[in-house]
């Protein structure tokens, strides 16, 4: 075992030190702290340790509330006050727009109202009959009986998981705001679900099998800021609703009256059908035939007129739009905008681009590749 002072954390939340003067990640551990480290990889470039022994703790460590925290995966930093995690998330964003859009920004950091018990939307893995989460990078399972992540109603309903009978596979479940839950089950083995006795138990909106409804609807109804969103199982929506709220406001506050607006990567029609309080017109675009259909019926369900969406990939389906367009949306997956994409935004010639991300990494990329033609004014961090 080697000795090391942990100097300041890395992307992922894991503590920094230097070990024979190469750089070492540790998880589990804090800045300021003195640990005996085991190390249990070694690159050319790197190497990660694990904690076996803390010789002196950092005054801001807390006891996780989670019992698997460092198991899962899922959470890396429940041993740091929740303060310190939202200055450490500061840092962070300003550290990548620096590197990775050469561009220094003072980031305002919007806390969650809840950073517990707020997450709408969990994907729990199954292998022989026991429901967990996989370890980090493994295909390991750590076995769950709650996840204080997750809404009260889907950490009530895993009380229950049993009665879906799943062998091997993996269930989605998620909850809106009346505690109504969308099951999605895939596995490659026949169940039979004991549906009567959670239904007793629960309010469930939905059971889908391998893309089959076998029980209720393959949607349920999500409200935000007192408008309505049907929401399939397989749409992508925002899993936490309180900061989805202030999202909204947030991305209305860049829209102007009259304004023509494209909303790419639209899923279930949110960001567009938000602008349209102000906007003239809004076109969406969007990859996944349920969520075009759900954001359809939102449109008409909120009473929004000249909502038009196109189904299929964003870079071949702009040149469908003739209008010139004011303002642009966007909420990419993870990997970002593609070349593609970006080279038609830029013919495109919308006034600003309203950039909504969840990796920083990637938009600052796209940010740098864009900086020819636009320039960042603002970047606020939603914890």
């Amino acid at each position: 075992m080697t000795k090391a002072q942990i100097e300041k954390l890395d992307n992922q939340g894991r503590g920094i030190c230097y070990i024979d003067s190469k750089i070492t990640f540790v998880k589990n551990a804090l800045p300021t702290e003195k640990v005996e480290v085991k190390l249990i990889k070694e690159t050319k470039k790197y190497q990660e340790a694990i904690v076996k022994n803390y010789i002196e703790t950092s005054k801001k460590r807390v006891k996780s509330p989670c019992p698997y925290f460092n198991q899962c995966g899922g959470c890396s930093l429940l041993h740091s006050t929740y303060e310190d995690t939202l200055k450490y998330k500061k840092e962070k964003l300003e550290n990548i727009m620096v590197k990775y859009a050469k561009q220094k920004t003072d980031i305002e950091i919007i806390a969650s109202p809840n950073n517990l018990s707020y997450r709408n939307k969990i994907t729990l893995k199954i292998k022989n009959g026991q429901y967990g989460y996989f370890k980090n990078a493994t295909h390991e399972l750590v076995k769950i009986k709650n996840c204080l992540l997750a809404e009260p109603a889907i950490q009530n309903f895993l009380k229950n998981l049993s009665h879906l009978h799943i062998k091997n596979g993996e269930l989605i479940c998620r909850s809106n705001y009346n505690n109504e839950l969308l099951l999605w089950i895939k596995t490659k083995e026949p169940i039979i679900p004991d549906i009567e006795y959670l239904k007793k138990h629960h309010k469930i909106a939905g059971i889908i099998l391998n893309g089959k409804v076998i029980h209720g609807e393959p949607s349920f109804i999500e409200i935000i800021n007192k408008q309505i969103f049907t929401v399939s199982y397989d749409s992508f929506f925002q899993v936490n609703r309180q900061i989805c709220s202030t999202l909204f406001h947030l991305v209305n506050e860049y829209i102007k009256e009259e304004e023509i607006i494209l909303d790419l990567y639209c899923g279930v029609g949110t960001l567009g059908i938000n602008a349209r309080k102000k906007a003239k017109k809004v076109y969406g675009i969007e990859i996944v035939k349920n969520a075009v259909l759900n954001a359809i019926t939102n449109a008409k369900i909120n009473k929004r007129n000249n909502m038009y969406y196109i189904l299929g990939e964003v870079a071949s389906s702009l040149s469908k739009i003739q209008e010139q367009i004011n303002t642009v949306i966007v909420d990419p997956p993870r990997m970002g905008l593609d070349n593609t994409t970006k080279e038609i935004l830029i013919n495109l010639k919308p006034s600003k681009i309203v950039y909504v991300s969840c990796d920083p990494i990637t938009l600052a990329r796209d940010i740098s590749d864009l900086s020819k033609f636009y320039k960042a004014l603002t970047i606020k961090g939603l914890d």
